[in-house]
């Protein structure tokens, strides 16, 4: 039967990483956040809570070496309460899944069946997917009985075909051990294909776009009629564009030269590859776009130079993605330096004239700090692609799918591990 606690409540959208929690109470309906807060550096020696409840920030220090359940009792206890908020207003709980591999082409309810699929799914996502189990269980503990959902990120690249997510290496490591690419920031891609679909005064399923999701983490996604077709990310998140401090795409050889030449042992070339590299290698300077922007400015030539290839490198795959579509609708960038940097976005769009793709330069300034919109030029004054800036709220798809699925009560939400594509 469907649970009648959806009618109207707020979800609890929970995102654990390894050292973190974000959290967020989310009206489903509307994606309002009543509340929103960050547990920091967890599992260390000076972990902490901030938050945000109608409109005024908050903060806290908590015990050293606190972890995920110590910021969800604080949350309950020391937030909830405090902000006025019943228990009994919550409808369920949202947790973001990084990996959930090819058991799961959509978001499910959490039973043991779900949680036994995403541990075994450590291996594709191991500084993610056991910090997501952690925050269930603790979130089991702190709300009994009350439903969890489980929203993955690499459910919406379910539908890419074959020939996109094969790769070029003997099958049976495919068939025995599920080596494919999987893509990663699926919720956003979903979130923004939506959305571009409302601008453009289309349905879903009408829709072709390029979405870039560009953040710390980085990823591009081409999407026909609504549904992933091809994606930077791979069986984990280090392949495609250059990131924050992960390289993306390099040549597989590298890592026999770094191992047999340069002697380095498996930990430190998986250190290399995910957390010295990307703009914070290039530059040697900062992971920080905001601040390699400043430092390019002031003729810092590394942050330059990655700067430079950050952009090159996102320009290439959105090229090559018109040659995955059948046409493009729209280009769209998202998270947070998609949405921030309108120096980014210009080197970028430069770089696809031969493509169409024009800038206006007032309207690219304009798009930051949450607004939307294109930064094309205007209608008439030349034929280019749309490209539009749209703000990511993955909170709220995973609010909104936590809603449904505990309201809908049918067997589709039973969390039973779907098929993949």
């Amino acid at each position: 039967m469907p649970d009648k606690r959806a009618n109207g409540g707020q979800v609890l959208v929970l995102n654990c990483g390894s050292s973190s929690l974000k959290f967020a109470l989310i009206d489903p309906r509307n994606g309002n956040a009543s509340l929103s807060g960050l547990g920091d550096s967890l599992g260390h020696s000076a972990p902490s809570v901030s938050w945000k409840i109608d409109g005024e920030k908050h903060s806290a220090a908590l015990p050293e070496g606190a972890k995920h359940t110590e910021v969800i009792e604080f949350v309950v206890t020391n937030i909830l309460s405090g902000g006025g908020i019943l228990r009994a207003d919550i409808a369920a709980i949202g947790h973001r899944v990084v990996h959930g591999g090819e058991k799961f082409s959509h978001s499910v309810l959490i039973n043991e069946q779900v949680i036994s699929a995403i541990q075994d799914c450590v291996a594709l996502a191991p500084l993610h997917n056991p910090a997501h189990l952690q925050g269930i269980e603790a979130a089991t503990k702190a709300f009994p009985g009350l439903p969890q959902v489980a929203v993955f990120d690499t459910a919406f690249h379910q539908t890419m075909p074959r020939q996109a997510y094969i790769y070029a290496l003997p099958y049976e490591l495919y068939e025995e051990h599920g080596i494919r690419r999987y893509g990663m920031h699926g919720t956003s891609h979903r979130f923004v294909s939506e959305r571009a679909a409302d601008l453009l005064g289309k349905a879903k399923a009408d829709v072709n776009i390029i979405s870039a999701h560009l953040g710390n983490g980085a990823s591009i996604a081409a999407i026909q009629a609504g549904k992933s077709v091809d994606t930077s990310m791979g069986l984990t998140p280090l392949e495609g564009l250059v990131m924050g401090t992960r390289c993306g795409d390099v040549d597989p050889g590298l890592l026999l030269h770094l191992g047999v030449r340069l002697d380095y042992c498996m930990k430190e070339i998986n250190d290399l590859l995910n957390k010295k590299s990307g703009l914070l290698g290039i530059s040697q300077l900062s992971n920080d776009c905001r601040a390699l922007e400043q430092a390019a400015a002031e003729g810092h030539q590394g942050a330059q130079l990655a700067l430079e290839i950050f952009c090159y490198r996102l320009a290439k795959y959105i090229a090559s993605y018109h040659g995955v579509l059948s046409h493009v609708d729209a280009l769209v960038f998202t998270g947070g330096i998609g949405e921030n940097s309108a120096y980014i976005r210009e080197n970028v769009l430069n770089r696809l004239i031969g493509l169409g793709y024009r800038v206006d330069e007032t309207r690219n300034l304009e798009m930051r700090f949450g607004a939307e919109g294109a930064i094309e030029p205007p209608s008439g004054t030349t034929s280019t692609p749309k490209v539009l800036v749209i703000p990511t709220n993955e909170e709220w798809v995973i609010a909104r799918d936590a809603a449904q699925i505990i309201a809908s009560g049918n067997s589709a939400a039973s969390g039973q591990p779907a098929g993949g594509s």
